[in-house]
């Protein structure tokens, strides 16, 4: 084979020789080229990275000095509320906040961190007043003073959250009633059910509205009417609820008229509220006792009879 390529013109040789040194400098070029293009887009990568970490840093710096510390801080207890508590009594808190209407994910962190700032709340205020006392309190007013503090670390957080869940299912129970009379005129007057509740959503603003627009919701996003209803009926998690749930599962399922059904359970609620007016007013001589007696009959007896006893102490 050299043989053969020693007998070649030595033009053939030089072309050869030129074209296989110039197939090689291509290959180098262009690896060279790929090099450069790698080692460019890695630098505005990096300098992307490094913007984007300035811009961060800008924001950080943007926030007070009180939230950059602070924040850290709150986060590990955010950590440590998740971490200590059992997840039954962390579900158990999110169910509470859903019945509140707080649908925040970062509400039940918040409840959390109060919680355990709480309990750290109590040593603390004990500390204070046994070893520091500002005001000299002493004796049973001092110990009335860190029960009162103690228990409002402990108790406060979920007896404030257990208030917002009877509240709101309080304005629920008394909106139920007349949102079921719209609903019925509606369903009457030839609307389909969705469309009525619609019409609700629109017209009556409130706690029972946004509960109703979150079923319209789930049913646009595919979910049947029972279960969107079942979904409204473990949010509320009132009795007039889950009767009128039942009830319009039930039409559905039978195939009974849903303004029939409407109207009896609009007349029944209707019912059950009037019930319920007149329960607490039965309650009400009850609960006036208690200050009728400590408050208003000492006063009362020492009007009437004050002049009496001083007679009777002057004659004998």
């Amino acid at each position: 084979m050299f043989d053969v390529i020693t007998s070649l013109p030595p033009a053939y040789l030089a072309g050869g020789v030129g074209l296989a040194i110039g197939l090689a400098l291509f290959a180098i070029l262009g690896q060279a080229d790929e090099k450069v293009a790698v080692r460019d887009s890695l630098r505005q990568l990096e300098d992307m990275e490094a913007s984007a970490i300035d811009n961060i840093r800008d924001q950080e710096l943007l926030e007070s000095p009180v939230d950059r510390l602070l924040k850290p801080f709150f986060d590990r207890i955010q950590r440590m509320g998740s971490r200590f508590n059992p997840p039954e009594y962390v579900e158990k808190v999110r169910v509470k906040h859903t019945q509140a209407g707080i649908f925040e994910p970062e509400a039940v962190e918040r409840f959390l961190v109060n919680r355990i700032l709480g309990w750290i709340f109590v040593p603390i205020w004990t500390a204070v007043w046994i070893f520091w006392n500002p005001l000299g309190w002493t004796g049973w007013r001092l110990l009335l003073l860190i029960g009162f503090g103690a228990m409002l670390g402990i108790l406060g957080p979920s007896n404030a959250l257990d208030k917002k869940v009877t509240t709101r299912q309080e304005t629920i129970r008394r909106q139920l009633p007349d949102v079921l009379d719209l609903l019925v005129i509606s369903v009457e007057a030839g609307l389909g059910f969705e469309q009525a509740l619609d019409r609700v959503v629109n017209n009556v603003p409130g706690d029972l509205s946004d509960e109703f627009m979150r079923v319209l919701g789930e049913s646009r996003a595919g979910a049947t009417r029972a279960d969107a209803l079942r979904s409204m009926e473990s949010r509320c998690d009132i009795p007039e609820i889950r009767s009128f749930v039942l009830a319009m599962i039930q039409a559905d399922q039978f195939g009974v008229s849903i303004g029939r059904v409407l109207r009896a359970q609009a007349d029944e609620l209707r019912i059950k509220r009037r019930q319920y007016a007149q329960e607490k007013a039965q309650k009400a001589p009850v609960k006036m006792m208690i200050p009728m007696v400590f408050c208003i009959f000492p006063a009362l007896f020492v009007v009437v009879l004050g002049p009496a006893i001083i007679n009777i102490t002057k004659a004998f």
